[in-house]
C-alpha cells in the first residue's frame, strides 16, 4: 500500500502564510520588498568589503562570506514563497522540495559555522592582540570558510538521501511556505525514527557544537574586557563584538528551536523559519553597517568613488 501511494505522490502543496487573497497580496508586496532589500544590502556589503583596502582584515573577510551566505539563504526560499503568493496552485515537486530542503540545511549550517569562526576571530583580536596577525593568518581564514561549507554539505548529504527514501501517502499538504525536513516527516507513511534521530543528532552537533565554541570565545572575551580598568576602553572593546552578538542571538534561537522541537503545524514554526531564513539575511547588513564606523567610512569612500566616476 505504501509503495502504491508513494508512486502517485509527485508533488506537495505548500499552504504558505495565508489563504486570504487580499492578505496574500499584502504579503507579496512585503516579502518582495524584503527580498530586494536583502539582495541590495548584502551585495553592497560584498562590494564595499572586497573593494575597500581598509577592510582587508580577517573580520571583514568572514563578514563578506556571511553576506554571500545570507544572499544565497534568502534566495533558496523567498522566490518560491513569492511565486506561491501569486499562484492559485501552490505546489512544489517532490524532488524540488528535497532540493530546497538540501540547500536550507547546507546554507543554514554554513552560517552557524561562519558565526563561530567570527567569534574565534573576535577572541583572538581582543584576548591576544599582539599575536592576532599570526593567529588569524590568511591560510587559517580560508580553511575555516572551506570547513564551514564542507561540514554543512556533509550534514545535508547525510540527511537528504534518507528523506528521499521515504514513502509518502495520501497526505501531501505542508503547513509551511517552504520545504524543511521537520515539515516532511509527518507526511510520510514510512518509519521516520531513523530520519528524526539523524536530524536531531546532526542539529545538536552542528547547532550546539558551534554555539559552545561561540560561548567559550565570549566567556574569554568577557573576562578580558572586565580586566580593562578604563570604562571607555571596556565600552570600545565591547562595541567591536556587539554586531556579531546581535547576529548570533537573532539567528541561533529561532533555527535551533525550529529543528529540535517536534513539528506540530504551529504558527510559531512559521515565525521561527521566517526569522532565521528571511529576516536575518535582511538585518545582518544593517547591523554591521549601522553599528560599525569602519564600514560606514568605507561606504562613504565607495560612494565618493562612484560619484567621481560619473562626473
Amino acid at each position: 500500500m505504501a509503495l502504491g501511494n508513494h508512486s502517485t505522490i509527485t508533488e506537495f502543496i505548500l499552504l504558505g502564510l495565508s489563504a486570504d487573497p487580499k492578505v496574500q497580496a499584502l504579503f507579496f508586496v512585503l516579502f518582495l520588498g524584503i527580498y530586494l532589500l536583502t539582495i541590495m544590502g548584502n551585495l553592497m556589503m560584498l562590494l564595499v568589503i572586497r573593494t575597500d583596502s581598509h577592510l582587508q582584515t580577517p573580520m571583514y573577510f568572514f563578514l563578506s562570506h556571511l553576506s554571500f551566505v545570507d544572499l544565497c539563504f534568502s534566495s533558496v526560499t523567498v522566490p518560491k514563497l513569492l511565486e506561491n503568493l501569486l499562484s492559485k496552485r501552490k505546489v512544489v515537486s517532490k524532488e524540488g522540495c528535497l532540493i530546497q530542503a538540501f540547500f536550507v540545511l547546507d546554507i543554514g549550517g554554513t552560517e552557524t559555522l561562519l558565526l563561530s569562526a567570527m567569534a574565534y576571530d573576535r577572541y583572538a583580536a581582543i584576548c591576544h592582540p599582539l599575536l592576532y596577525g599570526q593567529i588569524m593568518s590568511s591560510q587559517l581564514c580560508v580553511r575555516l570558510v572551506w570547513a564551514s561549507w564542507s561540514l554543512s554539505f556533509l550534514d545535508a548529504v547525510i540527511n537528504i538521501p534518507l528523506a528521499r527514501n521515504l514513502n509518502f501517502c495520501e497526505t501531501r499538504t505542508i503547513s509551511h511556505y517552504s520545504c524543511e525536513l521537520p515539515s516532511l516527516f509527518p507526511l510520510s507513511c514510512s518509519d521516520v525514527t531513523t530520519n528524526v534521530t539523524v536530524l536531531t543528532v546532526s542539529s545538536l552537533l552542528h547547532g550546539f557544537g558551534t554555539f559552545l565554541l561561540i560561548f567559550i570565545s565570549y566567556a574569554r572575551i568577557a573576562s578580558t574586557i572586565l580586566s580593562i580598568s578604563s570604562t571607555t576602553g571596556r565600552s570600545k572593546t565591547f562595541s567591536t563584538c556587539s554586531s556579531h552578538l546581535a547576529t548570533v542571538s537573532f539567528f541561533y534561537g529561532s533555527a535551533l528551536l525550529r529543528y529540535l522541537l517536534p513539528t506540530s503545524g504551529s504558527p510559531l514554526e512559521l515565525i521561527f523559519s521566517i526569522q532565521y531564513g528571511v529576516v536575518t539575511p535582511l538585518v545582518n547588513p544593517l547591523i554591521y553597517s549601522l553599528k560599525n564606523k569602519e564600514v560606514k567610512a568605507a561606504l562613504r569612500r565607495t560612494l565618493e568613488k562612484c560619484l567621481q566616476r560619473h562626473k
